[in-house]
């Protein structure tokens, strides 16, 4: 096990490392091209309710994505609430604030049933193709997607195609994404089908 958090701990430095390589406005472009292969797939157009998150500085960038589609379609953010993510509808007049990590997140009100979007889409340090997630080691996106409501959601790793490696060392508890997408490329686990128009 301490091998697995050695292996961890070494990628995520190297990703980290590789990111610093790419200028702001490329992360930008890219992240447009990856979030452009998410809204032409056939999972998400037929989704009318979907999970993101406003994203960190060396993530794709969400929030144009996020303001485009809060008109047509029902949109969760994850809200932190001590060790776990809670997810928190989001419109157009909903307020954000900074959350424990800086990122904007709904400000929290009565949420008391949980939601079960048609998909999630989670950000992640690496990924390769067998579906495995590398995340920041908080475990936060572990604990949310075992959830009860939430484990037959269609979950969707989504990130720049740098970040594919060969293999991720995984742990017990980490949970694998039905499909991944990138600038470039769009991966489906085993019995998947894709569709882009």
């Amino acid at each position: 096990m301490e091998d697995i958090f050695e292996a961890k701990r070494a990628l995520r430095k190297a990703m980290a490392l590789l990111k610093k390589e790419y200028l702001p406005t490329i992360l930008s472009d890219l992240s447009q091209s990856a979030l452009g292969c998410l809204e032409r797939s056939e999972i998400f157009r037929k989704a009318d309710s979907f999970a993101i998150y406003h994203a960190m500085r060396d993530e794709v960038q969400t929030a144009a994505f996020i303001d485009k589609w809060a008109s047509s379609k029902t949109i969760y953010l994850p809200v932190i609430c001590g060790e776990n993510l809670e997810l928190h509808e989001y419109s157009k007049n909903t307020a954000l604030k900074p959350g424990v990590f800086g990122i904007l997140e709904p400000v929290p009100g009565a949420n008391v049933e949980k939601p079960r979007p048609d998909l999630i889409v989670v950000p992640g340090v690496a990924f390769d193709k067998q579906m495995n997630r590398l995340g920041r080691g908080k475990g936060y996106y572990d604990r949310l997607l075992i959830e009860p409501e939430l484990q037959d959601v269609t979950r969707v790793g989504l990130c720049f195609n740098f970040q594919l490696v060969p293999q991720i060392p995984v742990s017990p508890g980490d949970i694998r994404m039905h499909y991944i997408i990138t600038d470039q490329h769009f991966f489906a686990g085993s019995n998947q089908r894709i569709t882009i128009s």
